[in-house]
């Protein structure tokens, strides 16, 4: 079922996928772009969850059990819960953009977590009330914010998306249209690399 997965997620050719482990964590790596070092992202993602870790480790331990692994691949956002194979994706770029924190990963990473943990408890992900889940994902990134040294980003993001309409607070993605934005960026990316 996992293989299965991976192969929609990822394609046919998902033998160049790298696999590893991270502070107990399967990961796995789909690394698109020439540009970006692998180890350097699982050194990013490892950073990332040694704060959750550090932080909040009662949200750590209930993110090892709740998530079966971490994905990381170009993505239309920064993270994202799938539920049905209990794998939590962070975007490929993000995960090494270096006008981010490990604070600001880790929060997307958390952020996945309460997903994760509130499909763990029964509640549906199919979300009618996808604004209040979301509501309650942003809680756990300022409680972890107000933490971590340096999370002020962390709670403004998070403190000012609570704040927006239902509709705005969990917008609806046009897979089609993210597919060609990240095209774009990747075509551009190796253009300014030749």
């Amino acid at each position: 079922m996992l293989n299965r997965f991976l192969t929609r997620l990822f394609g046919e050719g998902s033998a160049g996928l790298e696999r590893s482990e991270v502070l107990g964590i399967p990961v796995v790596v789909e690394n698109t772009r020439p540009d970006i070092n692998t180890s350097d992202v699982i050194t990013r993602l490892e950073a990332s969850l040694a704060l959750i870790r550090q932080y909040v480790p009662h949200h750590f331990w209930h993110l090892r059990h709740d998530f079966n692994q971490i994905i990381v691949k170009r993505f239309a956002c920064r993270g994202a819960y799938f539920y049905e194979q209990r794998a939590c994706l962070v975007e490929l770029t993000f995960c090494v953009n270096p006008d981010f924190s490990d604070s600001q990963r880790a929060a997307t990473i958390l952020h996945e977590a309460m997903h994760a943990r509130l499909h763990a408890l029964g509640f549906p992900m199919e979300m009618e009330d996808r604004a209040r889940q979301e509501r309650f994902c942003r809680r756990a990134e300022i409680e972890f914010g107000r933490l971590v040294p340096n999370g002020e980003r962390v709670v403004a993001r998070a403190a000012e998306t609570s704040e927006l309409s239902d509709e705005d607070v969990a917008p609806e993605i046009d897979p089609e249209i993210a597919a060609q934005r990240i095209a774009e960026v990747d075509r551009a990316a190796l253009q300014n690399r030749l």
